[in-house]
């Protein structure tokens, strides 16, 4: 390849979540990380912000403009705000190069239909791209962890996201049995909000709720019990209020979402085959995804199976860097992807 292609090759990768997207150039790693949120205005139609601007305006915004997150429980719940979502990080990403049309590979969850997936691909070439691959996100997840997928051994890993839970065994470059639940961050955040309307009469925005959830959230009671002001809107009398809770109410609120993640693991764990079980076994569950940074996920996924469990590093960025690494080494690592749907 000639200097005058080479940059029109730039192959991407795009994990295409439902809290965040985060984009990966070939030979640049990832060169986007922002909230998959678009504000829109209801009058023209056209996008006011994308990414984290948009973020801080969802709840904030007159009638005119309304901050939309286009993806639900890891799949496209609005198609034309994700597409422009989708274009619009693209073009950032390649700046004024829009002749230069890129592979793209983007990971979706395990258990999305070939309807879902469909509208995944087009979106990838409504955005730009020439070509458009598949990669289901806990094989993605697995890569980007370092884990040998390519091995016949067992590798277990459970990817938190913000709409979907997956948990799969892989083994020889493939997925041997999985589940993906449509429980993830978001639905943590959900129940922080029906606790505080519920508990307190108060009103809560979705921002908020996360905030809450990140400072003082937990998965298992780890001795240390810490407070945190919230602040929302107070639904008898409708003026604005402040409450103090503290981490226990909170891991109680969140009870029900995080038993549904834990229970996908025992799932998976029993559908393995017996020899992938004695691998796991050996080498444990690798942790990954916003959700497993939840205090004490990792402890608790550990007391329930009784496996080793190991939260891995770069636990927000392991689907975007499993998809990069498959754009990076295309032609070794073709067999993981989704093969084409023949129609």
């Amino acid at each position: 390849m000639g200097s005058k292609l080479a940059f029109l090759g730039r192959d991407m990768a795009v994990d295409l979540g439902t809290a965040n997207t985060l984009v990966y150039v070939r030979g640049r790693g990832i060169v986007l990380n922002e909230p998959s949120v678009v504000a829109i205005n209801t009058a023209t139609g056209k996008i006011v912000a994308v990414g984290i601007e948009a973020k801080r305006m969802i709840g904030r915004t007159p009638d005119n403009i309304v901050a939309v997150r286009p993806l639900k429980d890891g799949v496209i719940a609005d198609f034309d705000v994700t597409e422009r979502m989708l274009r619009y990080f693209i073009q950032r990403v390649h700046k004024r190069r829009h002749f230069a049309k890129p592979r793209i590979i983007i990971a979706v969850p395990s258990g999305i239909t070939s309807v879902e997936q469909r509208a995944v691909k087009e979106a990838g070439y409504q955005a730009g791209a020439r070509k458009v691959y598949i990669v289901e996100e806990p094989m993605a997840a697995a890569i980007g962890a370092g884990l040998p997928v390519h091995e016949p051994t067992g590798n277990m890993v459970v990817d938190i996201g913000g709409g979907t839970t997956e948990v799969a065994i892989i083994s020889m470059g493939g997925v041997v049995t999985s589940q993906s639940i449509r429980v993830g961050g978001d639905e943590l955040d959900q129940a922080v909000i029906s606790f505080a309307k519920k508990e307190f009469s108060l009103m809560l925005g979705e921002r908020t709720a996360e905030e809450i959830k990140m400072a003082i959230g937990s998965a298992c009671p780890n001795g240390e019990e810490t407070h945190a002001e919230i602040r929302g809107r107070d639904l008898i009398s409708g003026l604005p209020k402040t409450i103090v809770v503290s981490s226990e109410e909170i891991r109680k609120a969140t009870e029900e979402p995080v038993n549904a993640i834990v229970d996908a693991v025992k799932t998976t764990l029993d559908k393995c085959p017996p020899e992938l079980s004695g691998d796991i076994m050996d080498r444990g569950i690798a942790l990954t995804g916003g959700g497993a940074l939840l205090k004490g996920m990792d402890d608790r996924v550990k007391a329930e199976t009784g496996m080793p469990v190991h939260l891995v590093e770069n636990a927000l960025d392991s689907v975007a860097i499993g998809t990069g690494k498959c754009a990076e080494e295309f032609d070794a690592l073709q067999q993981v992807l989704v093969p084409e749907s023949r129609h």
